[in-house]
């Protein structure tokens, strides 16, 4: 126990366990903190040793035998490389040159020796990786409205193969190194770190992102994701993966926008086909074809609706104008019952053109990318946001 009046203070507390977090089994090192370690500890000493010894090499055939720079690096060259003089164009050297090329011999094997092993020292302390590691942070700062894969299990497999042939940026985010190798292997962004930590979000952009999908084969671990998701980007969309009715229970109250079980999803995917077979085909044609189900939302402000605000689909003509077909209409909650009663919002589908439009109110339309912009444009300022449903 801690004697009285010596406890900690909060934010020292606070800190202490922000360390031990830090250092907890798994975590990364800090990557450019180690990279000046090892430079500081004389990582780039053999190199400069290195081109000392070529540069006075050079120096001193100039000074012996009176060549070109040229003449004098070439020889150097052949010197230190072991090569011999097996070049008809090499020229007699004199006795200044063969003092030259006799100091040449001795220091410099004994500096390429040292440089090759300092970089199998560099290369064993992971100092290589940690170059690339930075490279690929850079390259992870640049990324925007990408999509945040957490796993990369059968699951996490197929998710990718569905966004990246929708050409959608991806970053896989997995700690086993096999499935980080074969992610690498698809050509897939990939960062081998723990999704559960939220340096690790951070790092893979969540505020830039336009999803995240929790894919991990946990229920604990899909949790702590979406969790940390929620409490860093309390607007991107979640999606996670659950494997019983409790764990989607517990995901949606962490804050999943979506929550898909792969047993009750194939399981209505093949009743689905044998009671609507033709209905299943659609959807698989769809899925191949350039045509997609986008989400609109519209602004809760009237005023942002403007001229729009009450008018019906009949009068817009935002079919004909665009080229795009509205499959459905959700409903805000303050829109249906009786005043003050608590109720969901309702699916008008199929639309008819009596149908108005109004504030809150979510648009699912299909069509091609092009009839799809089309579609918002006509919308304009009345748009909040945009979300693809589905290809």
């Amino acid at each position: 126990m801690i004697p009285p009046g010596r406890r900690p203070e909060p934010h020292k507390r606070q800190a202490a366990r922000g360390q031990r977090q830090r250092q907890r089994p798994g975590s990364r090192p800090n990557g450019p903190g180690l990279a000046q370690a090892l430079l500081q500890r004389g990582g780039a000493t053999p190199l400069f040793l290195l081109a000392g010894v070529v540069n006075a090499g050079a120096v001193g055939y100039r000074a012996t035998e009176g060549w070109d720079w040229g003449d004098c690096y070439w020889m150097v060259l052949i010197t230190l490389s072991t090569m011999g003089f097996s070049d008809p164009a090499t020229k007699v050297l004199s006795g200044g040159g063969r003092v030259v090329t006799t100091l040449l011999l001795v220091g410099g094997l004994v500096v390429v020796q040292q440089t090759l092993q300092k970089l199998l020292e560099l290369t064993n302390t992971g100092y290589f990786q940690i170059l690339r590691d930075r490279r690929t942070r850079r390259q992870l700062r640049r990324m925007h409205n990408h999509v945040i894969l957490c796993g990369y299990g059968r699951i996490g497999r197929e998710i990718a193969e569905q966004l990246s042939a929708e050409e959608v940026p991806l970053l896989v985010v997995e700690m086993d190194t096999d499935r980080v190798a074969e992610a690498q292997q698809r050509g897939l962004r990939v960062l081998l770190a723990d999704a559960t930590l939220d340096e690790t979000l951070q790092e893979a952009g969540i505020h830039q992102c336009r999803a995240l999908v929790a894919a991990l084969p946990n229920n604990a671990a899909n949790l702590y994701v979406i969790l940390s998701a929620r409490g860093l980007a309390p607007h991107c969309r979640l999606i996670a993966r659950a494997d019983s009715e409790e764990a989607d229970r517990k995901l949606r109250l962490a804050g999943a926008d979506q929550v898909v079980s792969p047993y009750v999803a194939g399981g209505r995917t093949m009743a689905a086909t044998a009671l609507r077979p033709l209905a299943v085909t659609f959807m698989e044609l769809l899925a191949g074809s350039d045509c997609e189900v986008d989400e609109f939302q519209l602004s809760l402000d009237p005023e942002q609706l403007g001229p729009l605000n009450g008018q019906s689909l009949a009068d817009l003509q935002l079919g004909r104008r665009s080229g795009a077909l509205v499959l459905a209409i959700r409903t805000p909650p303050s829109e249906v019952g009786a005043p003050g009663e608590p109720v969901e919002s309702e699916l008008i589908a199929n639309p008819g053109g009596s149908e108005r439009l109004a504030p809150g109110q979510l648009l699912v339309v299909l069509g091609s990318k092009p009839q799809l912009n089309r579609f918002a444009a006509l919308l304009g300022p009345s748009l909040a946001s945009v979300e693809v449903m589905s290809s």
